[in-house]
Order: structure tokens, then C-alpha cells, then sequence
């Protein structure tokens, strides 16, 4: 089923946060109550930049993880195109 997305947040010192999850609301609150992730507890608040949605479970874990190698500045088109270049 194709109800997986992936995410792009900012934080608080213009880093970049790549995540998956099925519910995205409710995964930005958790961020934004420190609850999500060590990463971005530290680097509240978070907003979000870039969203690809209609994923399966296997497509979201590996494009999570292509835009995790990416240097930063490409993450947020990569995403969006959902088809990470180095």
C-alpha cells in the first residue's frame, strides 16, 4: 500500500532532517515536542521543506536513505523529484 512518505525538516540551526512516516502531522509534533528523534530535539523548532508522498514501505526506506547520502544542498530538489543525484 502506498501510504508511506518521506520528509524534509529544517531546524532551528538550518540543518536538514530526512525521516519516513505514514502520518506526517502527527510525526511534526512529535518532533516539535522533542519526542521524534535525538537529531532534531536539540534543533527546535522544525519546519517542513519538501514532501514525497504515495510511497510504498520499501520505496520510503530507500529514498530516506539516498537523501540521507546527499550533500545538503541537493536534498531538498532531490526530494522533490524523488530520484536522489550525487
Amino acid at each position: 500500500m502506498k501510504n508511506w512518505q518521506v520528509y524534509l525538516l529544517k531546524c532551528s540551526d538550518n540543518s536538514l532532517y530526512c525521516g519516513v512516516t505514514k502520518d506526517l502531522d502527527n510525526r511534526l509534533s512529535n518532533h516539535n515536542n522533542g519526542t521524534a528523534s535525538k537529531y532534531t530535539r536539540s534543533r527546535l523548532p522544525v519546519n517542513i521543506v519538501a514532501v514525497k508522498n504515495d510511497l510504498t514501505k520499501k520505496e520510503a526506506f530507500k529514498l530516506e536513505y539516498q537523501i540521507k547520502k546527499l550533500p545538503a544542498e541537493k536534498k531538498i530538489s532531490a526530494l522533490k523529484r524523488g530520484n536522489p543525484e550525487k
